[in-house]
């Protein structure tokens, strides 16, 4: 068995040697969905320019907010980006908000639909609409702090380690089955700000190594671990 592992220390995941000389019609349809700045949809955008993105490809963006700064990614990487109104409600997306959301990510067709820091707890009608395609970052190493701040719970817990996670989505928020994580130290006199540029360098790594893991998955028709 071949594999790749993260040379930062800890291992991400092992994927079994397979040649890759097999005619793709179609690459894996990935559609990203963020609230803020965007470093990790940047960072998959990039990864994808760079042909390190296997059968994967984005294919939209979408906000609910529309100053978020991750919009702006649509025009530096040639991906469509919009801003979808997620009203009435400020904190989950569901009733009429949920709707426009369905609609706009079932226009894009996606194999795949990647949460990378989208402020919204979403509810079980988007998740049946996209059942089994909807996989999310947190930044820690669940079940250990879910919810909001988990750098910030890591850091008053006094922990050694923290690190990133990326999951399937279900209604239990972080709840559900875990696909992967990757482990980030925390040092002796660790601050919010420097652990967070630890752990957001990680999630980099950590979620385009499971977009690349799941578009072979696709390909291949098993587990590539």
């Amino acid at each position: 068995m071949g594999g790749c592992t993260n040379t930062h220390g800890s291992t991400i995941i092992v994927v079994q040697a397979a040649a890759f000389a097999v005619c793709m019609t179609e690459r894996m349809r990935v559609v990203i969905l963020g609230s803020g700045r965007g470093s990790n949809a940047e960072a998959i955008l990039r990864a994808e320019r760079e042909g390190q993105l296997a059968g994967a490809r984005v294919v939209a963006i979408f906000s609910d907010r529309a100053d978020a700064r991750i919009l702006k990614l649509g025009k530096v990487f040639g991906v469509a980006a919009s801003f979808v109104d997620p009203a009435p409600f400020k904190t989950k997306l569901e009733g009429e908000g949920e709707q426009r959301f369905v609609a706009a990510v079932q226009a894009c067709a996606p194999d795949l639909v990647v949460l990378a820091g989208f402020m919204r707890v979403v509810k079980p009608g988007f998740l049946r609409a996209f059942k089994g395609k909807v996989i999310n970052l947190h930044p820690s190493l669940l079940p250990l702090f879910p919810g909001l701040d988990g750098i910030g719970q890591a850091l008053r817990a006094g922990v050694s380690e923290t690190g990133c996670t990326v999951h399937y989505v279900t209604e239990d928020i972080d709840g559900g089955i875990m696909i992967a994580e990757e482990k980030v130290p925390v040092a002796a006199g660790e601050t919010a700000e420097s652990l967070a540029g630890k752990v957001q360098a990680a999630e980099h790594r950590l979620l385009q190594a499971v977009i690349v893991r799941l578009s072979k998955v696709r390909w291949y028709g098993r587990d590539c671990i």
